[in-house]
């Protein structure tokens, strides 16, 4: 402690610089998600979509980052009655509470970068055929208010909350209200021309760069140590560094799991190994395990994994059999595994339970589902969500960008 007062320091002040830089650290790698996804998608569609799926990725987390600091942040966070339902709707990020653990500008920037997952969530599911500008108007909507309301009736405090739900780092608030949103708007566009036929069959659509998809799903795998990790909140003594240390394991255990798990039921289904439905497998293993990373001993985060990632497999065939088209498999990762996740939850947690988890989960669904219908049906009405059936076929790098993403690939006409 001499030492210590020498230097004009005290204890409370090392752990508050040392929380502080640990979420500040955790949010990057939550950021980087964000080039996790980019590269997931692009690598997951045909090579003509490539440069407008980029084009997304880049625009919806900017507009993640302005809204939720704008209005987005407040409505989830500040002023909101304890156990309510209607949040307070301000501005900006209020003020430093004095017994802070932490800057409350490291709160916000790892808040913020939660909120473009979820958007991001939707990007992958609508990929090909939807209207850019539509897209990011949605975002706006769904960063400023639709998210940040029902991460007040969470982990703001709201009624949810109260009632006693549990979802440690968003296997629900993030994860599946992202797939909500993305479902209401897949039902409201309808399938890519030719993916399904006549008689029923489906049709594959193969993406155009596995190995950039490849690489997008080892970015989200890095990136989701900060995404749990950093929701333990504080590292700066012995108790939560180790329960950090802990979550890491498990999150990783859950992915590696349920990569092996994807891979095994392939072989068993199909004879072969699917790259991408390993990727999903891995990713399925990662969102279920986000709604308690802590409490599951090291035995039991494998199962959850091995569940998710064999799961999100069958998901995804049966969402194609509804005729429900999704290019990347976003809705099966991140709702299905998401809400796998809810339910599993009161295995290891004596403190949940199975009732206040579906009830947390059906309130989260229909909200974010409900309201996304509404932004998704008034811009049907007025701009309009999908493209041209000539913009689909020539891809929306033509039709939205100009720019495309491999062009020694294009063939050149001579002006004679």
């Amino acid at each position: 402690m001499d030492d210590l007062t020498k230097l004009g320091l005290t204890v409370t002040e090392l752990r508050f610089a040392l929380d502080t830089f640990y979420f500040l650290i955790s949010g990057a790698l939550v950021m980087w998600m964000a080039a996790g996804f980019a590269m997931l998608e692009a690598g997951l569609v045909r090579s003509k979509n490539t440069t407008e799926i980029l084009t997304k990725n880049v625009c919806l987390y900017s507009i993640a980052c302005v809204m939720y600091l704008i209005v987005g942040y407040n409505i989830m966070y500040v002023d909101s009655a304890e156990g309510g339902w209607l949040p307070s709707f301000g501005s900006l990020i209020g003020s430093q509470a004095a017994d802070a653990d932490h800057a409350l500008e490291s709160d916000f920037f790892f808040q913020v970068v939660f909120v473009a997952t979820a958007m991001s969530i939707v990007s992958g599911a609508v990929a090909e055929r939807m209207k850019l500008w539509a897209f990011l108007t949605f975002s706006v909507f769904m960063t400023a208010i639709i998210y940040p309301v029902e991460g007040y009736w969470t982990w703001g405090g709201g009624f949810l909350a109260e009632a006693g739900f549990v979802d440690f780092a968003g296997s629900g608030i993030v994860h599946m209200a992202g797939a909500a949103a993305a479902i209401s708007g897949v039902l409201l566009l309808g399938a890519r021309k030719g993916k399904y036929g006549a008689n029923g069959q489906v049709n594959p659509i193969p993406g155009s760069n596995l190995p950039m998809a490849t690489l997008g799903m080892f970015i989200l795998w890095m990136g989701w140590f900060g995404f749990n990790g950093g929701s333990q909140l504080l590292v700066s003594d012995a108790e939560n560094a180790s329960a950090v240390a802990k979550i890491f394991v498990n999150t990783n255990s859950a992915a590696a799991f349920g990569a092996i798990s994807a891979l095994i039921v392939c072989r068993l289904i199909w004879g072969k190994a699917d790259l991408t439905m390993i990727l999903n497998g891995a990713l399925a293993g990662l969102v279920a395990i986000t709604a308690d990373p802590l409490s599951p001993t090291l035995a039991m985060a494998g199962v959850i994994g091995v569940v998710a990632g064999g799961l999100v497999v069958f998901s995804i065939v049966a969402f194609d059999r509804v005729k429900i088209d999704d290019p990347v498999g976003a809705i099966s990762v991140h709702g299905v595994a998401g809400l796998l996740g809810l339910v599993l939850v009161p295995l290891s947690n004596s403190d949940a339970s199975l009732i206040t988890q579906l009830f947390g989960a059906a309130v989260i669904f229909a909200w974010v589902f409900a309201a996304s219908t509404l932004v998704w049906l008034a811009l049907k009405l007025t701009m309009g969500i999908r493209v041209s059936e000539e913009e689909e076929y020539n891809g929306m790098d033509a039709s939205d960008c100009g720019i495309d993403a491999y062009p020694e690939f294009v063939s050149i006409k001579s002006a004679n």
